[in-house]
């Protein structure tokens, strides 16, 4: 009887929230046959795959199971422990860069009062995050082209030497921090300043009333208004925190080989893998130990975020 009801309960909120059920039928469709779907084919990870003239079943079915020697083969390789600390070392610069920066630009953009420059400013800042890593691949090279890079050209016109860019890789752990930040920096300080925004006004009059000044009201009222966003950001980036920008990595440093030192990272890893080697368990195990260690450690930073949320509301 306790199920009956349950079950009429159930299709009474089906058709209750109909409408928005059927708009969500879409994102469901999309997620099911491009994520849930695809699960399964981790099991290449765990076999000698060959690609078999009868289909992707067929080269599944037909391929050896090799257990874990994709992975003991990843991990025995001499690029593991570089290809993992440039992916994590790389990914940290960036949450750090974009949480502070962002921050710092949206609370100054919500204190300008000229509205159109506000505009203005943030157009700007957002320009480069609709821009292809190809183009921005370009646009660097310009820049850097070692024989009529405008860098190289100032270099040279004020009695120095050029530098060949692309065979140093001492400069490109600062060039591709700094073309990672600049690309995501207008994306997320939107989101910061529409949150700034929201922010209830009476708090910055009352702050006002005793006599606080503007930094004091913004570390007393912006940032701790700001800090469960700050979280949820930085949880869900710390998630992808063993996936780089393919993009990044690849197409800015023209996949130079004489870089890979400082730019090769999991993902450059697999796709030139693949390319070079046709092992598809190999880069299978690669991007499954990407998705395993990235899962735990969003759980770890939700855990401790909760936890952290406890502690501040006990005081």
């Amino acid at each position: 009887m306790n199920k009956k009801k349950g079950f009429g309960r159930f299709l009474s909120n089906v058709w209750r929230f109909k409408a928005l059920i059927f708009m969500a039928i879409p994102g469901m469709i999309w997620m099911i046959f491009f994520f849930y779907i695809p699960v399964f084919a981790n099991v290449v990870a765990f076999k000698n795959f060959h690609i078999s003239p009868d289909g992707f079943l067929a080269s599944l079915r037909d391929s050896p199971w090799v257990g874990f020697e994709n992975f003991k083969f990843l991990f025995s390789s001499d690029q593991a422990f570089l290809i993992t600390k440039n992916t994590v070392l790389y990914n940290l610069s960036f949450i750090t860069l974009n949480l502070i920066i962002s921050v710092v630009f949206a609370i100054i953009m919500s204190e300008l009062r000229n509205k159109r420059l506000v505009k203005v400013y943030q157009t700007m800042s957002l320009l480069p995050y609709f821009l292809s890593w190809v183009i921005i691949g370009y646009f660097v090279y310009a820049f850097l082209s070692p024989d009529r890079g405008i860098i190289n050209q100032w270099i040279v016109g004020n009695g120095g030497t050029a530098i060949n860019w692309y065979n140093d890789p001492k400069y490109w752990p600062f060039i591709l921090v700094l073309i990672g930040t600049w690309k995501g920096i207008g994306y997320n300080s939107i989101i910061y300043f529409a949150s700034v925004m929201g922010i209830d006004p009476t708090y910055y009059e009352a702050a006002m009333v005793d006599g606080a000044s503007k930094w004091q009201q913004i570390k007393n009222v912006t940032i701790p208004q700001l800090v469960p966003l700050m979280s949820i950001l930085t949880i869900l980036a710390v998630g992808n925190i063993f996936r780089a920008d393919f993009g990044l990595f690849y197409n800015v440093p023209r996949n130079s080989g004489s870089l890979y030192e400082v730019t090769q990272v999991l993902d450059t890893y697999i796709f030139n893998g693949l390319t070079a080697t046709g092992d598809f368990g190999m880069t299978a195990a690669a991007g499954l130990y990407q998705s395993v260690v990235g899962f735990v450690l969003l759980m770890v930073a939700n855990a401790i975020a909760r936890r952290f949320d406890s502690e501040s509301a006990l005081f």
